[in-house]
């Protein structure tokens, strides 16, 4: 039995020798063959020297990846569906490998003696390795780098990437499948949007068709906007502004400058006034009792005058030298 450790060496030798003269070509057919099964080509450190030998005639895409949650590599995780899809579509559009592409991935429990051979302490790290041989090689057998610093890439980012690096060649395009989820959740809201709307129309049409809504509506939207709300969000102002005493300010001096709590009131103010005169111009007029109509218009003519002496202050704020005013605000 002294011969059988020789025998083992010897067969070993035979088959490292066998497979180190394997030509470029039938190297790509195996590595194609492995990956219209299982796309993409999963590698140990053998198979990617294999993979990654040279001469070649034909691109390999391999991805070192570290997927197992020991690492905690959130970014490897995120990007592998991508790369999975990505794969699988240029395989599927590309089956008689007119492209000579090899799309496989390599994980660190896999090879790690690659990753310590590259010198890689992040991952995923994504490698285009360009032909050094045929109608396609490169002016360098070096390998192209992905960079990952925005974040994970989609596939068709990465497709475009590699599609750059490999012209005057096919270039199968990214298929997502179809999602059903999204399809489903779609249908059912939208139905739902359309039943609701049929339910509730014969209570929304008198809303929409009031006057008085639209009215209501009209009069807050011009309450804001001569208020100055526009102007607020065109300049991006504070709320409110310290008086440098341990104060606050809500009134900002100057009519080229102002706070968002001034124009809240400011807007409050109008909508007091314009409702004050709307309702001595409609509602009192139609009380029939005139003791009732005269308190009426006493209590509006009074709100009347106490927001317009507010409002005479604000403008004494805004402009020092503003000279008119009215009690209780002097």
């Amino acid at each position: 039995m002294r011969w059988l450790p020789a025998f083992l060496s010897a067969s070993l030798f035979a088959a490292g020798s066998f497979a180190a003269k394997k030509t470029s070509e039938e190297r790509f057919k195996a590595f194609h063959i492995k990956s219209l099964s299982s796309a993409p080509v999963k590698l140990s450190d053998g198979s990617y020297r294999d993979l990654t030998a040279t001469p070649r005639d034909y691109t390999s895409a391999v991805l070192l990846t570290a997927m197992d949650a020991r690492f905690g590599c959130q970014l490897c995780r995120e990007f592998q569906p991508e790369w999975d899809l990505l794969s699988r579509s240029w395989i599927k559009g590309d089956k008689a490998a007119a492209s000579r592409v090899v799309f496989a991935t390599l994980d660190f429990a896999d090879g790690r003696d690659t990753f310590m051979s590259l010198s890689l302490q992040t991952a995923p790290v994504l490698l285009l390795f360009p032909p050094t041989t045929g109608p396609h090689a490169a002016a360098s057998s070096e390998p192209l780098r992905y960079d990952f610093t925005a974040g994970p890439p989609s596939a068709e980012m990465v497709h475009a990437w590699i599609a750059r690096h490999t012209p005057d060649r096919p270039h199968p395009q990214v298929k997502r499948p179809i999602n059903w989820i999204k399809w489903v959740t779609t249908i059912v809201a939208v139905s739902g949007s359309f039943t609701a709307a049929y339910v509730a129309w014969p209570i929304v049409l008198p809303i929409i068709q009031s006057r008085n809504v639209w009215a209501a509506i009209s009069l807050i939207a011009i309450l804001l906007f001569t208020s100055g709300h526009m102007f607020n969000h065109i300049r991006q102002v504070p709320y409110v502004a310290g008086d440098g005493k341990g104060g606050v300010n809500y009134f900002a001096a100057g009519f080229q400058n102002q706070y968002g709590m001034e124009t809240q009131v400011v807007a409050a103010m109008y909508g007091v006034l314009s409702f004050a005169a709307i309702s001595l111009a409609v509602k009192v007029p139609r009380i029939a009792d005139p003791k009732a109509q005269g308190v009426a218009v006493l209590a509006w003519g009074g709100v009347m005058v106490v927001m317009y002496s507010f409002l005479l202050s604000v403008f004494r704020i805004k402009n020092a030298g503003y000279p008119f005013s009215l009690p209780p605000f002097m």
